[in-house]
């Protein structure tokens, strides 16, 4: 019985099965379902934690839109992209943590993304310290205009109270392994 696995929509299924073989672990339904339960915790951490701080899911976020956003990615994984400031963001990336093919974060100033971050498309940068995520799962924006430094401030801290989230999950899921 999987149900975790397959509550989780098509695409995310098909990155909990890749992940299975990128972090080692035996390729059989328990493996999958404990993913899939470590993912659906993740998701509503991300949800729970922008709804809690006034931010609302987009669909898009045009490359030349100024604002910041908190991507959760297909995979798993975490990207902070801090809001524009002289046509350059402050970009963070966090993997999930059990993949052993991407690093486990990486942070760069001076990020320049390659287009628009589109739901249900990677995340490309021409500048950045990834060079393509996994594709955006979800997108979360502040409700309301806020001053690049305080925007930038709260992105942070949302992201911080995140990674610390999904490292106990994987904690939590490795352990079960």
């Amino acid at each position: 019985m999987k149900e975790n696995f397959d509550s989780l929509a098509p695409e995310v299924q098909a990155h909990i099965k890749n992940l299975v073989k990128t972090a080692s672990l035996e390729d059989n339904d328990e493996s999958l379902e404990l993913l899939s339960g470590g993912w659906l915790e993740k998701q509503q951490s991300f949800f729970e934690q922008t709804k809690q701080r006034d931010m609302e899911e987009v669909d898009e976020l045009n490359a030349d839109d100024a604002r910041g956003a908190l991507i959760m990615t297909y995979s798993g994984s975490l990207l902070n992209i801090g809001p524009e400031l002289d046509d350059f963001r402050d970009v963070e990336y966090f993997s999930i943590g059990l993949r052993n093919d991407v690093p486990e974060s990486a942070a760069e100033r001076n990020s320049v993304l390659g287009n628009s971050i589109v739901k249900g498309k990677p995340v490309e940068f021409s500048k950045g310290p990834i060079l393509k995520s996994s594709p955006a799962y979800a997108i979360a924006v502040f409700k309301e205009e806020l001053a690049p430094e305080e925007e930038a401030g709260l992105l942070d801290e949302v992201t911080l109270l995140l990674a610390e989230d999904f490292a106990s999950i994987n904690k939590t899921t490795i352990q079960g392994f």
